[in-house]
């Protein structure tokens, strides 16, 4: 499911970041829970790698329909995987609002309602959105 077999006699040190994190992927899915709490995943990788990892974590959730906790503190990455994003407030951090995603996956960056939805969220924590 990870894309690693090829890999699966390599030492970690001979692995990227984005391998590693499919490494990681792998040990949780592994033991079938029946939720994921990923905290900040991607956060380290390079923009393509994260991109693919997205793609990927999107395949992983279709197959498998698992309850995914991700937490990230990037907008277009929670529009973009999520099916509900929860603002939460500076410290102490308490819930400001539940934004319900209803956009089919995949997901078009372009599609005026994502545009809509990751604005109201950039809206929400005081930031507007520059593209």
């Amino acid at each position: 499911m990870v894309h690693l077999t090829r890999f699966s006699h390599s030492y970690v040190h001979e692995l990227s970041g984005g391998m590693k994190q499919r490494v990681a992927l792998a040990r949780a899915l592994a033991i079938d829970p029946e939720i994921l709490l990923m905290d900040e995943p991607f956060a380290a990788l390079d923009a393509q790698t994260r991109d693919i990892l997205h793609e990927e974590l999107q395949e992983i959730w279709a197959a498998t329909r698992k309850t995914i906790i991700f937490v990230t503190h990037d907008i277009e990455e929670a529009v973009q995987l999520s099916d509900r994003v929860v603002v939460l407030s500076a410290r102490p951090a308490r819930i400001r609002r539940i934004v319900e995603i209803d956009i089919p996956h995949p997901r078009d960056i372009s599609d005026p309602r994502y545009l809509e939805l990751r604005d109201g969220i950039f809206e929400e924590i005081g930031l507007a959105h520059k593209i």
